[in-house]
């Protein structure tokens, strides 16, 4: 039986009833690879990702991040496959935005249509009624852009008014979009690119903890291209959405929250992002 991990506490989305542990799954690495495109296709081997899955919420996690251009749709297929019906707990956020054409590429998918269809794939794909939480994927691949975003969000809008979406979020966005952003519908979280070497985000970070709204990661490792530091190697595995299709890897993962760094440690990464780095 597994045992319930401490996934450094919990947090309460604001303005919602959604509470979740700190350190959630990140189901990204759940889709397979076909040569050159990743996050593409099934697995090699579907009844393992399925034991990730259900191993994550035996652990105690309660907070999955998803999509459905992953694979596309194979991600969001394998969650419904793995844990339908859900727990009453488990908070599952997705994102639209974006689409994959045949050659793997990741697309902008921002029209009001196709922010509509992005939202019935997730909600047939998941098996759900209502998604909690879809964010709003603006930006490049790991910076904002600043373009204009009132079609897709106000369709985002419109599909909270009529009760299939429950709450909004973003990703991949600069303070002075999510400023412009509510003042078209409320904001519970944003989902950005940062790491120890990437730390433009730090006062972003501040100003969203003043106003209660989540920060989510993703990539803090690098994602795809990996940082490279030996002090990072030596100290830290910084994780709150972390992704894997190994259940050992996972409870490497989880482990995580039980870090206890000291200051020494702490400023050894801390140096990581600093001028020169």
């Amino acid at each position: 039986m597994t045992k319930q991990i401490n996934l450094g506490g919990s947090f309460t989305i604001t303005k919602t009833s959604l509470s979740v542990n700190r350190m959630g799954y990140g189901a990204m690495q759940l889709a397979g690879q076909d040569g050159d495109k990743r996050v593409w296709g099934p697995p090699r081997d579907v009844p393992g990702a399925i034991a990730v899955l259900r191993d994550a919420l035996a652990s105690g996690v309660n907070h999955i991040d998803t999509s459905d251009f992953y694979g596309p749709h194979v991600t969001n297929q394998i969650i419904k496959q793995a844990l339908h019906p859900y727990p009453d707990d488990l908070v599952i956020v997705t994102k639209v935005g974006a689409r994959r054409d045949s050659e793997g590429s990741w697309l902008h998918a921002r029209s009001r249509q196709a922010i509509i269809d992005a939202v019935h794939d997730n909600l047939r794909n998941l098996g759900l009624d209502v998604l909690q939480v879809v964010n709003l994927r603006l930006g490049g691949f790991a910076a904002p852009d600043e373009e204009p975003f009132e079609e897709p969000l106000s369709a985002l809008a419109e599909l909270k008014q009529q009760g299939l979406v429950q709450h909004i979020g973003l990703s991949t966005v600069s303070a002075s979009q999510l400023a412009e952003a509510q003042r078209i519908t409320e904001i519970v979280c944003v989902q950005n690119f940062y790491n120890l070497a990437q730390r433009g985000d730090d006062q972003f970070i501040d100003d969203l903890a003043a106003q209660g709204i989540a920060y989510v990661p993703y990539f803090p490792l690098g994602g795809f291209s990996p940082l490279q530091s030996a002090e990072l190697n030596t100290a830290a595995n910084i994780l709150l959405i972390p992704g894997t299709s190994s259940v050992k890897h996972l409870h490497e993962n989880l482990q995580a929250a039980a870090l206890q760094l000291s200051p020494e440690t702490i400023a050894s990464l801390d140096s990581i992002g600093g001028p020169g780095q």
